[in-house]
Parts: structure tokens; C-alpha cells; sequence
């Protein structure tokens, strides 16, 4: 698989409670929802209805708990970055911020969660060759 460097490739909500989000954006939206054990706890991936041709999931929905208790609640968008460490560099070289140290995300790549020179924050990742 090719990587496809510059495309938003995933987003992740991250809440204090995800339990009551997922239900939230199940109704409103109608989003599948399927669990994801994390340690002591369960996150969330969602998809579109099945009726309407989605099984793919197409976001996350994160307690802010474990590796996201540093993040503030919001929708994350991550970005495909070719280096994960030559463009933490350049984030930090042109006055951006890298909130959280690198983290490999098993087989999905590497990333860090970065803040741009005017506040807004994104996720870079490396996705694995």
C-alpha cells in the first residue's frame, strides 16, 4: 500500500466520555459502533450505516484517558506526513509545537500530536512501509 502523504487519513474525537459520545453520534448521525479494548477501558470506531453502503470505519472516538489524558477534548484530524521526524522538526522550526512525544501506533505507523504557529493542533503520521 502506497502511503498517501498530505491526505487526512483518519480523525479521533476524544472525550472525557466516550460511552455517552458514541451513543450520542450513533443517533444523531447514525454511525455503527464497534468497541476497542484499551487497557482497563473501551474506545470507540464508528462507520456509516451498513444500509448506506459503509462497513469501513471512518473515525474514532477516544476517552481522554492513557496515552490521550494530555489531549483537550475535540476532533483530531491526523495527516499523512513521508517523515515523521524530519516534519516534527520542521513544526517546531517554524514556530508550531509538538504536544506529545513520537508514538508508534502498531501496524497503522508512528505519530505525534502538533500544534501550528496560530493554536491549531493535528496529528502527523508515518504510515509503516
Amino acid at each position: 500500500m502506497a502511503k498517501e502523504i498530505g491526505k487526512i487519513g483518519w480523525i479521533d474525537l476524544t472525550v472525557d466520555n466516550a460511552d455517552l459520545v458514541k451513543n450520542f453520534y450513533s443517533e444523531v448521525i447514525g454511525w455503527e459502533v464497534s468497541e476497542v479494548p484499551v487497557d482497563d477501558y473501551k474506545d470507540y470506531c464508528v462507520a456509516p450505516p451498513t444500509e448506506a453502503g459503509g462497513a469501513d470505519p471512518v473515525a474514532g472516538i477516544c476517552n481522554r484517558r492513557g496515552a490521550n489524558k494530555e489531549i483537550p477534548s475535540h476532533w483530531l484530524i491526523y495527516i499523512t506526513v513521508a517523515n515523521l521526524d524530519q516534519s516534527i522538526e520542521s513544526c517546531k522550526r517554524l514556530g508550531g509545537e509538538a504536544l506529545t512525544e513520537p508514538r508508534d501506533m502498531g501496524g497503522y505507523g508512528r505519530m505525534c500530536v502538533i500544534r501550528d504557529p496560530a493554536g491549531a493542533v493535528s496529528v502527523i503520521i508515518e504510515q509503516p512501509e
